[in-house]
């Protein structure tokens, strides 16, 4: 599966959140750290929402950019 993720700039790191799986997070010091930590993330995310019977839906978000002048 694919999933949509959103990295933010901290004051000393980076983090990232999954908008279709609520509460799955990561930290990193760098962008690339981040990427791979969210990716274990969202790995375990999904491993215990199998573990407690719950679904796992189809990623649904949508990413896009905007020009603003």
């Amino acid at each position: 599966m694919r999933y949509a993720i959103v990295i933010e700039k901290a004051a000393g790191n980076y983090s990232a959140y999954v908008p279709d799986l609520p509460g799955c997070v990561a930290t990193g010091a760098t962008v690339e750290e981040v990427e791979r930590e969210i990716k274990e993330a969202i790995r375990f995310h999904l491993e215990g929402l199998r573990e407690d019977g719950l679904a796992v839906g189809q990623p649904s978000a949508v990413c896009e950019y905007v020009e603003v002048s």
